[in-house]
């Protein structure tokens, strides 16, 4: 099925790279016109001119959206474009460092707590009138490490947990107002975080990701943005408060399963999204 999101409106955070990119060219794909926001540095301009050369609509806003005044002006740069805002997408996140809490480095965990919790909840408080109007939906990304936690991993899994309980809470007490709210919760996915070239992971962690997840392989971007565009879209009409895992299975495992899946599992499904940036996304500290 296609144009499941047509006439619809979304601005999906961190949509320069990675995940954030799969979920902009598939929800563009399906009809809506989105705002692709990250920083400065991030290539949100490419994003939206390779959507526009596709034939879809977008636009790029740039600015660091923890600050409440730029959460606003994403949100007032969307309307005034566009007319009305339908979809809030929370995906822009930090990955930071990985390592044992007691070398785990205060910079890294306040960087987490300025992107990945703080942005979450400025964008969100300044485009729910909007979508109080619409009748609209926001999805956030969650994580599994926000569910079973994981080792080298607590700050992170920390700020996702925080996800989890605050877009549950978000869910409950806008229903009121006809807003749904749900999260997304990746397991280990083909970006730059999970590289050890690209990311804080070393070799140890990536051949281990690999064999803890029943699937044996990780999840491509277009996998999860697919699950999002569910989500966003009226098809989830009665889906609310809801953690869709995007995990391969590795919240649920136990041991080494990887090892054994089929090899029709293993194998990565064909890009139809032509991503650009999946790989790119800083994952070091920005002093911005």
């Amino acid at each position: 099925m296609k144009n499941r999101l047509e006439g619809k409106v979304a601005i999906v955070t961190g949509g320069g790279t990675g995940i954030g990119e799969a979920i902009c060219k598939k929800f563009a794909r399906e009809g809506a016109k989105v705002v692709v926001a990250g920083f400065p540095e991030d290539p949100v301009e490419d994003v939206a001119k390779e959507i526009q050369k596709e034939g879809g609509t977008a636009i790029a806003f740039t600015a660091n959206i923890s600050m409440e005044a730029n959460a606003k002006g994403c949100v007032e740069l969307a309307v005034k474009q566009y007319g009305k805002l339908d979809i809030l997408v929370n995906n822009a996140g930090v990955f930071p460092e990985v390592n044992l809490l007691q070398d785990y480095s205060e910079e890294a965990f306040d960087y987490m707590l300025k992107n990945n919790l703080k942005s979450a909840f400025a964008m969100s408080k300044a485009a729910l009138p909007e979508l109080h109007k619409t009748k609209g939906n926001i999805v956030s990304a969650g994580s599994e490490s926000g569910v079973i936690g994981i080792a080298q991993n607590a700050p992170y899994g920390g700020t996702k947990g925080f996800i989890h309980a605050f877009m549950k809470g978000l869910a409950v007490e806008q229903a009121q107002f006809g807003v749904r709210v749900n999260i997304v919760g990746p397991g280990p996915i083909d970006t730059a975080w999970t590289h050890e070239s690209t990311g804080p992971m070393d070799s140890k962690m990536v051949k281990n990701m690999k064999v803890a997840t029943p699937m044996g392989r990780r999840g491509t971007p277009e996998e999860v943005a697919n699950v999002y565009c569910f989500l966003a879209s009226d098809e989830a009409s009665y889906v609310t408060g809801a953690l869709y895992m995007v995990d391969g299975g590795i919240t649920v495992a136990k041991g080494p399963v990887g090892d054994m899946a089929d090899s029709s599992m293993k194998d990565q499904p064909k890009d139809s999204l032509d991503l650009e940036h999946s790989k790119e996304g800083h994952t070091s500290i920005r002093d911005k």
